[in-house]
């Protein structure tokens, strides 16, 4: 049996959700989402509404939902629905049942603009990750403890080129097949690569030795480096997957970190990383590679394993990015990639901020 609609039933249903434990209503209680203003009024700037027209989207409202849509994985049509479907949704964005709510022609065209602009001669993403950065630190989440170093593949829809139209590429050309076809060069995306991953086989019970596994991967690299203390990410870069890890160590390194250590794996251990290092106060922590023809001395294993208790911790930033919120790469372009995986870097940081706000005081 149903009954008419109570004027209060929304507040009930929302108070339901709270009890139950809204993730979406810690973040809004934590994080200062008008702090991202100024920046985003910045990358993002209005027509002339002097002929009149529909009003704009507020800039904050936008954010909130690129930040939604980044949490949940979500398509810009999957957005715009989920929106108008969930009361949660709308609670977080501060919107009522008779509010407009953005389409996804919006969504689309808010996330070029951000994708396009620059803030102080720098991305408009990594103008509002050092924002939020500066929202951290007034928390009391200063960087602490050293730093770890690390890269994950992000995985993009895969390209079928033939070998001429591979070369091509590589080259930095365009193959002439699609210069003439403007239809077909916007849907391919010239700027991920393809990678192999290398799994370690584990030796069988009886000794003998198996053969490793090799895994063919499509896309783009996350690289980041995350507090040791904290386990946010302070640092990070977007490139394609074919990039080498230890090539982009420089730019991924804290001098605001209180500690002077620096973990990572073998990938980034070299001569000049090393002397890098040195040269700017850090203490190399990285693993050392096992010599070749060679059994790997028990002093540099036992040290290789001590490391790896501490480095292991980056492996929850990326195991959080690509189950819970699912991370891929939909968009066609090094620079639109750029801005989903900060988006999810920041978001990252936006929920484990909350994690941490909900540890009791002496942990």
């Amino acid at each position: 049996m149903t009954r008419e609609p109570g004027l209060f039933d929304v507040d009930a249903r929302l108070r339901e959700l709270s009890a139950k434990g809204d993730d979406l209503e810690r973040v809004n209680a934590l994080v200062d989402f008008e702090a991202f203003r100024c920046e985003l009024e910045q990358a993002v700037p209005r027509a002339d509404r002097s002929k009149g027209g529909r009003p704009p989207y507020d800039h904050v409202l936008m954010f909130r939902i690129l930040i939604l849509q980044t949490s949940h994985s979500l398509s810009d049509e999957r957005t715009e629905y989920l929106i108008k479907d969930r009361l949660s949704f709308m609670r977080f964005l501060g919107l009522s049942l008779a509010d407009r709510v953005p389409d996804a022609n919006s969504i689309w065209n808010f996330r070029e603009a951000l994708t396009r602009a620059q803030i102080g001669g720098v991305p408009a993403i990594e103008a509002l990750f050092r924002r939020f950065e500066a929202q951290l630190s007034a928390a009391g989440y200063i960087a602490m403890g050293g730093q770890i170093v690390d890269a994950t593949v992000v995985a993009a829809p895969k390209q079928r080129n033939s070998e001429d139209e591979k070369r091509a590429l590589k080259e930095g050309r365009i193959p002439e097949a699609w210069a003439s076809r403007p239809a077909k060069l916007a849907q391919k995306d010239r700027d991920a690569r393809w990678t192999v991953k290398y799994s370690k086989a584990k030796p069988s019970a009886d000794g003998a030795k198996r053969v490793d596994i090799a895994i063919p991967m499509f896309g783009y690299k996350n690289h980041v480096g995350i507090d040791r203390r904290h386990r946010l990410i302070r640092t990070w870069t977007a490139t394609d997957a074919a990039r080498h890890d230890g090539a982009q160590l420089p730019g991924l390194l804290d001098k605001a970190n209180t500690g002077s250590g620096v973990w990572a794996d073998t990938a980034y251990r070299s001569a000049k990383n090393e002397a890098h290092l040195a040269a700017k106060g850090f203490t190399s922590r990285i693993h050392r590679k096992k010599p070749m023809g060679k059994p790997m001395p028990k002093n540099v294993s036992r040290a290789n394993a001590a490391k790896s208790e501490v480095r292991a911790h980056v492996e929850h930033v990326f195991a959080r990015q690509k189950g819970p919120m699912a991370l891929v790469i939909r968009t066609i372009g090094l620079a639109r990639a750029t801005v989903k995986i900060g988006l999810a870097n920041l978001v990252y940081n936006m929920r484990r901020m909350v994690w941490l706000g909900s540890r009791p005081a002496a942990a």
